[in-house]
């Protein structure tokens, strides 16, 4: 029989949008152009600011993995790679995160969003598809809900978009008498 031992993290972030010109253009020219949630392409969507891609979907579930393995991949890392390395696709970080889970396997994601703009509903089967061809996930094991929290923060207020990513991963667990063999007799 094999047994597994369930782990759970929580990864948050958020980024505020963009401020676009009235021609269209970014304020900044070094901004994002496009909106990307959950590695996918909201065509109708302000783009968020960022160094990278500013896909708040991915940074959060990056942030869950690595409250899982301990190993932090945004900031330091991230920004070097976005920096010295020109990678701004969050999917790239993500992919980076799940080299650290050591043979544990993603089996459940939640997302949480909270922001004025845009409206999710129409495109959450598309995002959940996108997010499950990067974990390598089913689609029916990755729920999105979203809110605008009535408007009682900046981000429900339409100033940017905030993500909180819950992840369930499941590892292999040694049989239970191993386990007890190689247990500090005096921790039992």
């Amino acid at each position: 029989m094999i047994l597994y031992d369930y782990e759970h993290a929580i990864g948050q972030d958020s980024h505020r949008f963009v401020e676009i010109l009235v021609n269209g253009r970014p304020k900044d020219m070094k901004d994002n152009t496009r909106l990307m949630l959950g590695g996918y392409y909201i065509a109708d969507g302000k783009p968020l600011q960022a160094n990278s891609d500013g896909d708040v979907m991915l940074h959060a579930l990056t942030n869950a993995i690595s409250g899982i393995t301990c190993v932090n991949i945004l900031g330091d890392v991230a920004d070097r790679l976005c920096r010295e390395e020109g990678i701004k696709d969050s999917r790239e970080y993500v992919l980076l995160a799940l080299r650290y889970l050591n043979g544990g396997q993603i089996t459940h994601v939640s997302f949480s969003l909270e922001g004025r703009y845009p409206i999710i509903s129409p495109y959450i089967e598309n995002i959940r598809q996108s997010i499950a061809n990067i974990i390598q996930i089913s689609p029916s094991s990755i729920g999105i809900t979203a809110t605008s929290g009535e408007a009682l923060t900046s981000f429900g207020r339409g100033e940017g978009i905030m993500c909180i990513c819950s992840i369930t991963v499941r590892r292999p667990y040694a049989s239970f008498g191993e386990h007890l063999l190689s247990a500090n007799p005096l921790e039992l």
